[in-house]
Order: structure tokens, then sequence, then C-alpha cells
């Protein structure tokens, strides 16, 4: 059942591709009481279980500081409708997860759910740096509704891979719903390193891997030797990602340009990799305006604001961008070849 294949003399065991089923886990599977059953999303295909373009979206909040939840569906349907993103990550770090609290959590996911969970996977963000927090935020997120998990590598506490893999498992093992693990040693300290993933891929609800490591090499190796699909986590390498078998991205500048880079994946897939590339270097300004001044959560509800999408201010300690990074994002966003229509 399982191909194996020998590398550096490890054995590797993956999940078999031939004859797996396809598609995400619906959001119908949970017994638990108080699960809201959404109409579950598009098929998806096995190498690209989440769908292939997901913004991770940020989190509107009004004036006051509280949750905007008519903005969230908005926003959610926005994504979807007009940028043609095909799944949403909610309640990730460009949501600004570190100051919302669980209840705000799930009340967003259950608006993104019925705004557009009909029409595309919606990724609920779990991880923290506490196993059984991570455990009760799934849970939470399948009684929902959610159609997968987002759970990031366990931050400021630097634990070891043995740790790093009885967190990822024990999160898994939680629900029923397929899971993408999020690497981004840059916020959390410590990568998942191969051999880590080579053993996580044994796990059957483990699909994924969104990656922000920047290592391209150990990615292929991981993918060429399991069944785990990757998801570019960094803009700056959407192409290259898809260079070497990424299942799609996960995007900040999706806000604002998920039509752009959708259009991106449909050329590469089909061979016209000149036009694939025309795209990714017409939208390096976007990206570098986006991601390079002031993080990604501040600089994309600024992006948005200037193409007529209010997605509210910035949660302390995150601050609204200044005028000048306003300004330098605006020329950004016109030389990329979007229509500014705000302030």
């Amino acid at each position: 059942m399982y191909p194996r294949a020998h590398i550096g003399g490890l054995f590797l065991v993956g999940r078999a591709r031939a004859g797996e089923a396809s598609g995400v886990a619906r959001s119908t599977v949970s017994a638990d009481p108080g699960t809201v059953r959404f109409m579950a999303p598009p098929t998806r295909t096995s190498d690209a279980p989440f769908g292939r373009m997901l913004t991770a979206m940020v989190t509107p909040f009004s004036a006051d500081g509280a949750v905007d939840y008519p903005g969230v569906q908005r926003l959610a349907t926005f994504l979807v409708d007009e940028q043609r993103n095909d799944g949403l990550v909610v309640s990730g770090t460009t949501g600004e997860s570190p100051t919302t609290t669980d209840g705000e959590k799930e009340r967003i996911l259950r608006a993104v759910l019925e705004a557009v969970g009909d029409r595309a996977t919606v990724v609920a963000g779990v991880g923290t740096n506490d196993t059984a927090h991570s455990v009760e935020l799934a849970r939470a997120a399948q009684r929902a509704g959610a159609h997968g998990l987002l759970v990031v590598t366990p931050y400021y506490s630097k634990p070891p891979q043995e740790g790093l893999y009885q967190h990822f498992t024990t999160v898994a093992d939680a629900t029923a719903l397929p899971v993408m693990l999020y690497d981004i040693p840059g916020r959390s300290g410590v990568p998942i390193q191969t051999e880590t993933l080579f053993r996580l891929a044994h796990h059957p609800a483990i699909r994924a891997v969104k990656d922000a490591k920047a290592d391209l090499f150990a990615g292929s190796m991981v993918s060429a030797h399991t069944d785990l699909a990757f998801y570019s986590g960094d803009d700056t390498l959407n192409l290259p990602w898809l260079s070497v078998g990424a299942a799609g991205f996960v995007s900040v500048i999706g806000h604002v340009a998920g039509a752009d880079l959708a259009m991106m994946i449909e050329h590469y897939r089909a061979g016209e990799v000149a036009a694939a590339l025309e795209i990714h270097r017409r939208l390096l300004p976007v990206v570098s305006g986006i991601m390079n001044r002031a993080g990604g959560a501040i600089m994309a509800k600024a992006a948005l604001r200037l193409i007529g999408q209010d997605a509210g201010v910035a949660r302390l300690p995150l601050v609204d961008a200044t005028t000048e990074q306003i300004a330098l994002l605006r020329a950004d966003l016109v030389a990329g070849g979007l229509k500014i229509t705000g302030d």
C-alpha cells in the first residue's frame, strides 16, 4: 500500500497516490454536538487538497477595535468572487490571530463559512505554542464547519523535532479534518526538518505544507517521496515553488492580486511558462510593497483600502500604515498594474 524510497540511508514511506480518495474532508463528518453543516466546497484534487489559490485573510476591525463581522463576510465574498480565490485561510498570522480571542476566531470562521463555504475551501488557523490549546481550537473549528486546519510550528518555546512531531500528530488526531502544516522558522524560531516531515507524511490527516522556509530543495525532496502537497507561503517565491511542483499558494498579496496569481497558476500548469513569468515580474512591486515595508497584515489592509475594499484598522501591537508608507504602496500597486480607487 505504501511506496518506499531510500534516501541517505533512510527508508521513507509515503501515502499511496494511486486509488487515494480525492478532495478535502467534508465539514459534515463530525458527530460533535453543535456542528454547523455547511455545504461542502467544490471537490479538490488529491495533489491540491485545499485548492490552488488561497489567501491568508486579514480580519477586519472597526474603528473601536471590535471585529467587523459583516466586513469579514464582505471581504471573504470579494476574495472568492472577484479575486478568484478557491480557498481562504482565516485566523492565521495575517488575520491577527495572536490578538483575537477563541470566541472571536470561531465567529470569524462561521461568518466566512456562511459567506463562501459553498464555493471555497475554508481553512481555520488553529496552531499555537500550546498543544492542548491547539487541540481545543481544532475541535471548535470542526464543530463550526471548517473544511481544513492550518497548524503552525509552535513558536517561541523552540521545541525539539520530536516535540514538533508529537505536537502536530496530536492536533491531527483530534479531528477528522485534513491538516496543512505551516513551516515558518522566521516567526517560530524552529524549522520542521526534512526527516520530521517524512515522519509526519505517514499521518493520514496531514495532507500539505505551507512553506515559508524558502528551502526549495528540502521541499522538493519531501514532495518527491511523500504525498504531502506543498503550498508557497512566501509571495516572493510563488513562481519558483510552482517550478518544483507546488500545488498552489497561500498568499498575502492575493487580497489585491488573487486573480493575477490564479492566472499565473493556470498558465504554468498549462505549460505557458513565459506567460506565468510575465505575471510574476509584473507583480514584483506589489509583492515588495505589501511584504517588505511594515508586515503583511498592515500593508494588506492598506492595499485593500487603496483598491476600494476597506478592511478596517489593525489591533495593537500592530499599527496602521503611515501616510508615507501608503504613498509608496500606492506607487507599487500602480506599477503592478492594479487599479487604485480609494485613498
